[in-house]
Parts: structure tokens; C-alpha cells; sequence
């Protein structure tokens, strides 16, 4: 497969993207091909920054930097004003455009700006419950001891504020909630839990569920794929081998229960049928956390192989049939990503987090930049 070629595809999209988005941000479509379009009041703008400088990476194309400059002032003045931001969400947020801008062009006004969402999501850690709360303020009657699986990507903001600072509270604190993560989110066959509650003043354990999956006890896909990746960027920090082990074993349960195109329907546990709908979402997520993994697997490790073969094949797969492959009367990159099924909301459309990992996976597989999630 040549990478490159569908790298290019996606930087021809993406520079029409700049003109038809302006200053608004992409979140999903909705069964047209067009990107619904939203003012920095959701968890997914960071995405669209995130393929800004993905592209520039690859291409040093100076309209596409320019864009990808333009739009920090706006992650900066969210965060002034707190605007939308009592969910965890603020990783995905800001480990994606400001520290993105750091990690690239040294802009110190960007370092300041990820270091300042790093403290607002410190300040969502429960000590009684010792978890990082998920969504809504602290007391919450139904969210104040919720923990999701999401979560494990918004962590590697903690710990690059750790070594910036060389203050351990923030790696402290995330490595905490990555320990509880694995004791109560992933299940002894190696399948993940969506959510899960604690009592928010005791810290007990109650039980576990979803919000976006078939049904409390099944395994949502892109949960999984979280869950991969996640731990795998937990181990790239903290060397600690159940952390390696746990992305592993999560990686083993995902590729196992695939369809033969390896590109994951929503749901593991769903009833399949030729109408289920499909989230290549999940399935260019859990490419990036085995393309992550793999670089610290030993050489000798015969999973090495195996997940090399899952990351190259399913990317394959999704850029012959899901990769919209220039039409102009598409906005996204990689068609039958699904949100939330249950919902009815986007469930086979564009989702701009799909479309970012989807560039994630084709860079490292072509030899290029890996992501903004730790600095290189």
C-alpha cells in the first residue's frame, strides 16, 4: 500500500476544509457528506486542529500552518472562560492544538496554554473517590463518581505537564486513575467496560455500564480502541509492564472479534446483520495504539508481527473502501465512522476523530509524525 498516496488524498481535502470551515470546527455529519459545523462547545475540536498540524507536518504547506496557527487563539480564550469544559475532555482538546503548536513551532504562549488546560483537568480529580470525574461539576448526582474509557486519552496531558513542570502531581494523579481504570474498566477476558461508577464520597465500587454501547455488559468498540491506545501511551511514560500487558491483551481481544474486512462494527456484542452499522472510527483509533504499542514490544515478541499485520491490513482495507478518495462532495476522509447508535445520532457518517486518527495511522505507517500526545 502507498501510504503517501492517500496521505495526499487527505491534504487536498483538508485545504478545501480550511476555506468551507473558516473558524468553526467539524464535528460529524449527518447522512450528506457535509460536516456539521460547531463554535468551540464540544469535545472534538481538537481534531480538526490535530489534522491541521498533521498536514503541515507533512506537507510545510504555509496555508495549512497558518490555519492550524489561527485557531489556538480561540482554544486560549475557551479555556479563559471555562466555556464548555466540565468534562474530562480537555486532552483530547488541547494535547491536540496548543501542545500540538509547542511540540512543533517552540510557541511558549502555546506550552502555557496546554499547561493551564492540564491544571483545569487536575481539578476534576476526586480524591475520596480517587478518579478523574468524567463529565458535570463535582457532586453530581449521576456523574460524580463516573469514570469512562476515554479518559486514558486525555491522561498523557498530565504527564507531559509533569515532566514540563517537574511538578509529580500531575503524573501522580493520572497514574492513579490509569491503576483504576485497569482494575474496574477492563474485564478478565480482556474486554472493556465503557463506564463505570464508584460512590462518589466512599470511592466503593458499584458497577459497571455504558452510555454509547449495545448494553452495560458488552464491549463498545471504540471503548476498546481507547483502551489500546491509552494504556499503551500510559506505559511510554511509567515503564510499568501491567501497562504494556493490559494494552496487549485489549489489542488481542479487539483483532480477534473483527469481521473478516477488519474494520469493527460499533459494538462487539451487537447482533450483526448487513444493516449494523460499522465505526471505522474505532478501527483507525486501535491502528494508532498498536502502531504505539509495537514500538515497545521486544524484537523477538511474535505479537510484534501480529499487530503489525492488523494495523497494515485494516488501514488497507479502510482506505480501498471507506476512504472517500477525492470526492469533492465529501468533507470527511473516512466514511461509516457511527457516534452514538443508541442515539440515533450519526450512527453511519463522518466523525472528525475518525478522520484524524485515520491520518495518525497513515503517518506512522509511512514513516512520519506520530501524534501530539507526548513530545518527540
Amino acid at each position: 500500500m502507498n501510504w503517501n498516496e492517500a496521505i495526499e488524498q487527505t491534504l487536498r481535502t483538508t485545504k478545501a476544509n480550511i476555506n468551507r470551515f473558516k473558524d468553526q470546527y467539524p464535528h460529524v455529519s449527518h447522512g450528506d457528506g457535509k460536516y456539521q459545523l460547531v463554535n468551540h462547545t464540544d469535545w472534538t475540536e481538537g481534531f480538526w486542529s490535530g489534522i491541521l498540524w498533521l498536514s503541515y507536518e507533512y506537507s510545510k504547506d504555509s496555508d495549512i500552518h497558518r490555519a492550524a496557527v489561527s485557531n489556538i487563539q480561540s482554544f486560549t480564550e475557551r479555556l479563559r472562560l471555562e466555556s464548555c469544559l466540565e468534562h474530562h475532555d480537555i486532552g483530547f482538546l488541547y494535547s491536540l492544538s496548543a501542545l500540538a503548536a509547542w511540540i512543533i513551532d517552540g510557541e511558549e504562549s502555546a506550552r502555557q496554554t496546554a499547561l493551564q488546560a492540564a491544571d483545569l483537568l487536575l481539578k476534576r480529580w476526586r480524591p475520596s473517590a480517587q478518579i478523574i470525574q468524567a463529565w458535570g461539576s463535582e457532586g453530581d448526582v449521576e456523574n460524580g463518581g463516573r469514570i469512562i474509557i476515554d479518559c486514558l486519552m486525555n491522561l498523557p496531558l498530565l504527564y507531559w505537564a509533569s515532566e514540563q513542570t517537574g511538578d509529580p502531581q500531575y503524573a501522580a494523579i493520572a497514574r492513579k486513575h490509569a491503576d483504576k481504570s485497569r482494575r474496574f474498566l477492563v474485564r478478565g477476558d480482556d474486554s472493556s467496560y465503557h463506564t463505570f461508577y464508584f460512590c462518589s464520597e466512599s470511592g466503593e465500587s458499584i458497577r459497571g455500564g455504558t452510555h454509547q454501547g449495545y448494553q452495560d455488559g458488552s464491549t463498545w468498540t471504540r471503548g476498546q480502541a481507547w483502551g489500546i491506545y491509552g494504556f499503551a501511551l500510559a506505559y511510554r511514560y511509567f515503564r510499568e509492564p501491567a501497562y504494556l500487558e493490559t494494552a496487549k491483551r485489549m489489542a488481542h481481544y479487539f483483532i480477534s472479534n473483527l469481521p473478516e474486512d477488519l474494520v469493527a462494527y460499533w459494538d462487539f456484542d451487537v447482533p450483526q446483520s448487513e444493516d449494523t452499522p460499522r465505526d471505522s472510527s474505532a478501527s483507525a483509533i486501535a491502528a494508532c495504539g498498536i502502531l504505539e504499542l509495537i514500538e515497545h514490544l521486544d524484537a523477538a515478541d511474535p505479537a510484534r508481527q501480529i499487530f503489525l499485520l492488523f494495523a497494515e491490513r485494516s488501514m488497507s482495507s479502510m482506505v480501498n473502501a471507506y476512504f472517500t478518495a477525492g470526492n469533492p462532495s465529501e468533507e470527511g476522509f473516512l466514511r461509516h465512522g457511527s457516534y452514538f447508535v443508541r442515539g440515533g445520532i450519526a450512527p453511519d457518517d463522518f466523525v472528525i476523530w475518525g478522520d484524524y486518527f485515520f491520518l495518525e495511522a497513515l503517518m506512522r505507517l509511512g514513516g512520519y509524525a506520530s501524534g501530539y500526545w507526548y513530545e518527540r
